[in-house]
Formats: C-alpha cells, sequence, structure tokens
C-alpha cells in the first residue's frame, strides 16, 4: 500500500476515503450514545450562548469529523508539494494524516484540537513562505491573529504564538517590529472580546481567561496502557524517520531543513501544552499534523519494503483492534 502512495496518482484518492472509512467503522458500532463536542471554550461562550454540546447524533458527528479529516489531510499534502518538503510529489502525507488521526478513538470525533488543526496548518503556510517572503510584518500580524483565534477555540492552542516568533528567528533576519506586528495580531483578537466582555458586564472576570496557564505541570497521568501499546509502532516510525533526516540532513534545501527544524518545534509544542485542560487524548490531535510529514518522509525514503509495508500494516491493524476493544 505504501508503494502506491509514494507517486503523486490521483487515484489514490479512493484508496484515502477507503481508508478513512476502515479506521473509523468500528467506532461508529462501538460510539457511546451521546458525544460530547465543546467547541468554544468557557471564556467565549458568551459570543455563543447555546447549548449545542450534545446536539449532534454520534453518526453524524463522526461523520463530520471524517470529512475535517480529509479536507485537512488534502491541505498537508497540498502544503509539502508547494513548499517540496518531501523532494517528490507523493500522497504519503495525506495517508499519514489519516492514519495518525485515527489512533486514539478521542480523535475520531469532533473536537477543538481538530477544528484547530485548520488554523495550525494555515499557519504552516504562511511561516514557510517567509522563507522567500520579502514583507514579513503583515504575515506576522496574520500569524498572531491566527492563534488569538485558535484560542479561543482552544486555550492551549496559545502556545503556538511561540511558534510565530520562533519561525521568524527561523526563516527570517531578526526585526522586532515583525515580532511586535504578531503580538498586536493576537491582541487584536481579545481586544474585541473585552469589549464583548465589557458590553455585558463582565469586564471584571476577563483576566481570569489566563489563569489555567499557571496550572501545575502533571507530576503522573493516568493512561489506559493497553491503548497506549498502539504508540510502539508510533515511536519506532518517528524514531526511524529522524535517522533517515539525519542522513540526508545536509544534502536537503536549506529552506527544506529549517521547515523540518520548526515542524518538530511544532511537534513538541503540541505535545507539551497539554497540561493547560484537564487530560485528555483529544489534545495530541495537534502532533498529528507535524506528525504525519515525519511519518511521509520515513516511508518516502525506506529502502527495505517488506520492513515498511510489514510497520505499517501493523500500525492500521492496531488501529482497527483497539476501536473493536475497550478494555
Amino acid at each position: 500500500m505504501i508503494n502506491a502512495f509514494r507517486t503523486y496518482n490521483p487515484l489514490n484518492f479512493l484508496w484515502l476515503v477507503l481508508l478513512l472509512i476502515l479506521t473509523r467503522i468500528c467506532y461508529v458500532f462501538n460510539a457511546p450514545p451521546k458525544i460530547e463536542f465543546v467547541f468554544f471554550e468557557s471564556f467565549a461562550r458568551l459570543l455563543f450562548p447555546v447549548a449545542y454540546e450534545y446536539a449532534l447524533p454520534p453518526v453524524v458527528n463522526i461523520l463530520i469529523a471524517s470529512v475535517f479529516v480529509l479536507v485537512q489531510a488534502l491541505l498537508l499534502n497540498q502544503l509539502c508539494s508547494k513548499f517540496n518538503l518531501l523532494g517528490k510529489p507523493s500522497l504519503l502525507p495525506a495517508l499519514m494524516y489519516i492514519t495518525v488521526s485515527s489512533l486514539f478513538t478521542p480523535f475520531l470525533t469532533l473536537s477543538s484540537p481538530l477544528i484547530c488543526n485548520f488554523l495550525l496548518i494555515a499557519m504552516l503556510y504562511r511561516l514557510f513562505a517567509l522563507y522567500k517572503g520579502t514583507e514579513a510584518k503583515s504575515i506576522a500580524y496574520d500569524l498572531g491573529m491566527i492563534v488569538a483565534v485558535g484560542s479561543l477555540f482552544y486555550l492551549p492552542f496559545i502556545y503556538f504564538f511561540l511558534i510565530i516568533w520562533i519561525g521568524l528567528i527561523t526563516f527570517k533576519p531578526f526585526d522586532w517590529r515583525e515580532w511586535v506586528a504578531g503580538a498586536l495580531g493576537y491582541a487584536t483578537i481579545f481586544f474585541f472580546l473585552a469589549v464583548f466582555y465589557f458590553l455585558n458586564d463582565r469586564i471584571g472576570q476577563f483576566y481570569t481567561i489566563w489563569l489555567p496557564l499557571a496550572t501545575k505541570f502533571p507530576d503522573k497521568i493516568n493512561i489506559n496502557y493497553y491503548n497506549y501499546l498502539l504508540l510502539v509502532p508510533v515511536i519506532v516510525i518517528l524514531a526511524l524517520c529522524f535517522i533517515k533526516l539525519r542522513e540526508n540532513f545536509y544534502r536537503s534545501y536549506v529552506q527544506t531543513r529549517k521547515s523540518y527544524q520548526l515542524l518538530a518545534i511544532v511537534f513538541m509544542v503540541a505535545a507539551l501544552s497539554f497540561y493547560v485542560k484537564a487530560f485528555q487524548l483529544s489534545h495530541f490531535l495537534l502532533c498529528a499534523v507535524p506528525g504525519a510529514v515525519f511519518f511521509a518522509y520515513y516511508f518516502l525514503y525506506a529502502t527495505k519494503r517488506w520492513f515498511y509495508e510489514s510497520l505499517y500494516i501493523l500500525l492500521v491493524a492496531g488501529i482497527v483492534y483497539f476501536q473493536f476493544n475497550t478494555f
């Protein structure tokens, strides 16, 4: 299967849809009677004061989430092609995104992190464009606004503001005006939110928005160890990817090297920002965007077909198996 996706063949779109169905059909039959979907953070509920958390039937919820994942997979694939992240056209980024976004059952339903992945992909488009762009202040301002909007959906997304400054350092010479432009973009959205609070006589509560950022990093996390067996092939693939990247690092274009460095930082920021809210697996869906690119890189340049095909089949089989078994 991997070999078929190493080249850009439009017919493989059908296989993408089939894989999307395969990795979700089991959960459709095992889904709970009600699935909660929290669209906005509590501090932004003034903007949308309607009870919607359980408005969608489980099947509809999963179907809409699947469509979102497919669209994001295609956008991510286009991103990799436009900025030549893999060195050749391929549908592997889309394949890997659909696979990674199916790892755990909380990934299969509508969630704020899933919505934020649209914003993350939009951020990466603008950040990668900085390398050849001449005007970065407007891009930095737009990026600040994107992070602020993402924070309304999901507060841990606020940490992606660091990605703006790290991206500016990575792709452009230092210019303090660009850094300020990013901060102004972020402040613009929250200025209008503050006005909304003021008009509703709640301006005294506005500062409480950022109190969760002071939450202590947890000493331990309660997890289901059976489900985390899925992380074994994931860790193996990531390790093999970094080995391949290291081998080819200085043979790549400068822009490609910088792009992968930024993706690694995005992955770490996404993984470490979970503590802001009560631990939930759906948060790690934010890691799927950079993770899918790393997966695609390994599978594109892996040489032993029997090994990489078996590794991928093992991963997909594990996803389907653990959807059947909740332990």
